[in-house]
């Protein structure tokens, strides 16, 4: 656990700056020492006007770095707590060329951290606070940035009496609701615990002071008594072979407070006051670690929890027992493995988000805020300081960006965001309007990628007009799925009316060919199964369904057939199935469509009935045909021997202008379609090179019809092609 206590007392105005430096450079080299005394004397020439709290201001820079020191930071840190609060008298080129660019880094993450004091006394929910947390530890490209803020943090609480009634209320809160929690994520109890009970002592004076008095005793006091626990209890566990690693310390003020609230119990009621905690090798030696606890003190009913047989929904194990003590005195002890306690320090179970009443649970953040912990452990472990440094990265914060928006909200997106997802994110009309940003103040492209701490601002038009190129990967506009989202649904919409417009063009060219003057759109549209006129006309433009299926709706005007019942496995019946590739296989007409003689046609394989032939578009075989249903078979119909019985003499007309080899290019047409030109008229007026051609075809269907007609009218000249009545 890492902990630091306040053992440096710099309260005078002439303190001795020169046996503070000895203390602090022991044990480093000769370059790091002389880097330390340059800072210094640095500091002291740049704030010698200056005061804090009625002392030098170089008093207050001392203490930050003086806490950072009893952390164990490394020299970079130091002189970067030496000078954090220099900025405004001094360049970070002049920082870099005295001190490097790691302390110039340093120096000026932690004056971008302002922005997160600023930011904070705009911010209301709980939600906000949380993600201007987060901000905070992204911003820090160094996570060392952070700890300098909270040392720095912790001397202003200390010194807060001298401050307003008004500004102590504002800091204090300030303080509960973003720092402390910092602390405590990344394992700095002893800041986390001072800075809460400070922060208690400004926003709730009455309060803090008769819990103060509840305590009875002075913290000294109790931190005398669980040291004489701890001495004891190391002594029963020696004697039977046990050797733990024991600590503890008095629960503090704002703790004992907040329990309070959350159980809803009075003082009494709370046994944890004082806490000692015992780590051994074995789940064995957790037991006997017991017993003995029990054997020596007196334990108290009802406050024994057995979390290694029965954990938490969390895995957190650990045996929890409370027990009267010397002097009448009731204290709680926690014993567990070495391995559960890393776990519940730094695994899941760790139950900062317990104390914090987090309810929804990131799991990608706080492993990182397990990673942050961890580090804290291994600057002992690292003999070089530069590994311990670089582990230290913004990578492990490269997933999540926090940019805020111009009321100062903290917004929280994916890392390589435009100013588009942005805009998308905080509402889908101001996505559609957009039409530019500044980052910064700042004008910028669209394609801008958002850093944690940016200020956006989306310039707009009243006019919504999304681009098609938004959606282009390689272009770079947008990010999130959800801005792509609402870019297609708008284009859609758009095409949709495009769409309409462009089917109801063709239907009525396919109608016009045809020569068929009434007809009736919403019928037609309720006859191949569509909800509206739009969605049909919308499937013809995009070609989900032809025109040839649409034309054999008139069938029966065009080409009027004799309704004959279809004869199954019967050589010479015109309307009979046939499976390509086989022969001889039972068919029936599926109920759901009922296809008729040379409707476009799919044979399903039934496990009972044999081929079930559906027509194309019916809604079971087209959905068998999205899943890619192995069972469809292609079909088609008979034809029988005697062409002539099926084939029938339809008249069409040809307007357009004469060229060489039109006529070529019409009967080539005809001909690829299999279909027999029984008489052909055509005259071409000079005047205007107009000509009008007539033909006689013998078509088999309808559908080989509208096809035909349909590749005529694309030829270069032809005006105009129908079939005549």
């Amino acid at each position: 656990m890492v902990s630091t206590t306040n053992s440096l007392n710099i309260t005078n105005t002439d303190f001795d700056l020169q046996s503070w430096l000895e203390n602090i450079i022991q044990n480093r080299s000769e370059t790091e020492k002389q880097a330390l005394i340059d800072a210094c004397n640095w500091a002291e020439e740049i704030h010698q006007s200056r005061t804090y709290a009625g002392k030098p201001y170089l008093v207050h820079v001392i203490t930050v770095t003086n806490i950072l020191a009893q952390l164990g930071m490394d020299t970079d840190v130091l002189i970067a707590a030496i000078l954090h609060d220099a900025i405004d008298n001094i360049d970070l080129y002049e920082i870099k060329k005295r001190f490097g660019s790691t302390v110039m880094q340093l120096v000026d993450g932690v004056a971008k951290m302002k922005l997160i004091e600023e930011l904070n006394s705009q911010i209301n929910t709980n939600e906000q606070t949380e993600r201007l947390r987060k901000m905070l530890l992204a911003m820090a490209k160094d996570i060392r940035v952070v700890l300098i803020k909270l040392a720095d943090r912790l001397d202003n609480m200390r010194t807060l009496r001298y401050h307003s009634k008004e500004k102590q209320q504002r800091i204090a809160r300030e303080t509960l609701e973003l720092f402390s929690p910092l602390a405590n994520r990344l394992g700095i109890w002893q800041i986390k615990w001072e800075l809460e009970d400070l922060s208690l002592r400004y926003l709730e004076p009455e309060t803090y002071q008769r819990m103060a008095k509840l305590l009875d005793e002075k913290r000294l006091d109790r931190e005398n008594y669980i040291q004489r626990i701890m001495t004891i209890l190391n002594e029963e566990l020696l004697k039977i072979g046990i050797k733990a690693d024991i600590s503890g310390r008095p629960k503090h003020i704002y703790s004992i407070w907040h329990k309070m609230q959350r159980k809803g119990v009075e003082f009494e009621e709370i046994f944890d006051v004082r806490a000692v905690r015992v780590l051994v090798k074995t789940v064995n030696e957790c037991y006997m670690a017991l017993g003995i606890i029990h054997n020596k003190w007196q334990p108290m009913r009802n406050e024994f929890d057995d979390y290694i047989a029965n954990p938490k929904n969390n895995d957190y194990q650990s045996l929890h027992t409370a027990v009267m003590g010397p002097d009448q005195k009731i204290f709680e002890v926690q014993i567990r493995t070495s391995e559960m306690h890393h776990h519940a320090e730094l695994g899941v179970a760790s139950h900062w988000r317990y104390k914090e009443d987090i309810k929804h649970q990131d799991t990608s953040f706080e492993q990182k805020i397990t990673w942050l912990r961890s580090m804290l452990q291994w600057k002992d472990e690292d003999g070089d300081a530069g590994d311990f440094i670089d582990r230290f990265k913004s990578e492990i914060f490269e997933d999540r960006v926090y940019v805020l928006s111009p009321q100062g909200e903290v917004i929280d997106l994916p890392q390589g965001v435009t100013p588009l997802d942005f805009a998308y994110h905080i509402h889908t009309e101001l996505g559609h309007c957009c039409r530019g940003a500044k980052i910064n103040n700042r004008i910028v492209p669209l394609t801008y990628n958002l850093k944690s701490g940016d200020l956006v601002e989306i310039l707009s038009s009243k006019i919504e007009k999304p681009s098609r190129d938004w959606l282009l990967p390689q272009a770079g506009y947008l990010k999130t799925s959800k801005a792509r989202s609402r870019v297609r649904q708008w284009l859609k919409k758009q095409d949709n009316n495009h769409h309409v417009n462009e089917g109801r063009s063709l239907l009525e060219r396919v109608l016009r060919r045809l020569n068929i003057k009434s007809h009736n759109y919403e019928k037609l549209a309720r006859n191949l199964n569509f909800k509206s006129i739009d969605d049909l006309l919308v499937s013809v433009s995009k070609g989900d369904i032809s025109t040839a299926q649409i034309a054999n709706l008139f069938r029966e005007e065009v080409l009027p057939t004799p309704r004959v019942p279809l004869v199954v496995k019967n050589d010479t019946a015109i309307n009979e199935v046939h499976v390509k590739g086989v022969g001889g296989l039972l068919t029936k007409m599926a109920r759901c469509c009922n296809p008729e003689p040379y409707d476009p046609i799919i044979g399903y394989i039934s496990k009972e009935r044999g081929i079930v032939v559906h027509c194309c578009d019916c809604t079971n075989a087209l959905r068998w045909q999205d899943e890619g249903n192995k069972r469809l078979i292609e079909v088609e119909w008979s034809r029988p021997d005697n062409l002539a019985a099926c084939l029938y003499p339809i008249n069409i007309q040809i307007n357009g202008f004469d060229r060489t080899g039109l006529l070529l290019d019409i009967c080539n047409i005809i001909i690829n379609e299999n279909i027999n030109i029984i008489a052909t008229n055509s005259k071409t007026f000079k005047e205007d090179n107009h000509v009008n051609m007539n033909f006689t075809l013998e078509v088999n269907d309808l559908e080989q019809l509208s096809r035909t007609l349909s590749k005529i009218d694309n030829l270069t000249n032809v005006m105009k092609v129908w079939r005549k009545s």
